[in-house]
């Protein structure tokens, strides 16, 4: 899995968003599972990414409040 930047995240859509996170969900899942062999640096960088992408799923429903 490659690594999301923000700027990235941003410009996709809520569906692409949703989607993405479901794959981070079950790829965390994995990388739970053989963290002996793999070690938790893998673990580390799913969830950062997860929390980039519901902070930035959240700002964008903010925006459409206000509006």
């Amino acid at each position: 899995m490659a690594i999301l930047k923000s700027k990235e995240i941003a410009k996709m859509k809520n569906e692409e968003l949703n989607k993405k996170l479901k794959e981070l969900k079950l790829e965390l899942i994995k990388a739970k599972a053989g963290a002996s062999k793999a070690g938790t640096s893998k673990i580390k960088e799913i969830k950062k990414t997860m929390s980039r992408i519901l902070t930035i799923n959240k700002s964008n429903e903010e925006a459409l409040k206000h509006k």
